[in-house]
């Protein structure tokens, strides 16, 4: 299984005036990264990978304290990278228990990518802040995705 994370809310970034990726969590992103923890509760945890954003970096640094792992910080995951290494990793079937946080602006090609590649997908699929998407891959492909709201909200 792997976990795909958007981020938590980090505020509006029309209001924040320093550099975007220094924008920090919000009182309920920060709320939501503690939920995460328990909504995780139960599912293997192994690695924790992050896109460089401040917020994102915050989103799951709860999840990685609760499993005593370290948060490895990867600009494959940024705002603006391409879809090829993350897809790997999604991919990957080596890396069961993987949590990749990253934003809603590369999220959603990825579920369309998956998508078009035969994974179970809708095509209103979901990514608000503080979600997640449970995805298990076999042979290539993903064979399994169920979507997580954000803890607390339906």
């Amino acid at each position: 299984m792997r976990y795909l994370v958007r981020h938590a809310d980090a505020g509006d970034k029309r209001t924040w005036t320093g550099f975007d990726d220094d924008r920090p969590l919000s009182d309920l992103g920060r709320r939501d990264a503690h939920a995460l923890v328990e909504l995780l509760d139960g599912y293997r945890i192994g690695e924790i990978v992050s896109s460089p954003a401040v917020r994102c970096v915050q989103t799951v640094q709860p999840l990685a304290d609760r499993h005593r792992l370290e948060v490895r910080v990867d600009g494959a995951l940024n705002v603006d990278a391409a879809l090829e290494l993350p897809m790997s990793l999604l991919l990957d079937p080596d890396r069961d228990g993987m949590v990749l946080c990253t934003h809603g602006e590369l999220i959603k090609p990825l579920l369309s990518k998956l998508r078009d590649l035969g994974a179970p997908i809708g095509e209103r699929a979901r990514a608000p802040k503080g979600s997640v998407w449970l995805l298990d891959s076999a042979n290539g492909s993903v064979e399994y995705a169920s979507y997580l709201p954000p803890p607390g909200r339906a």
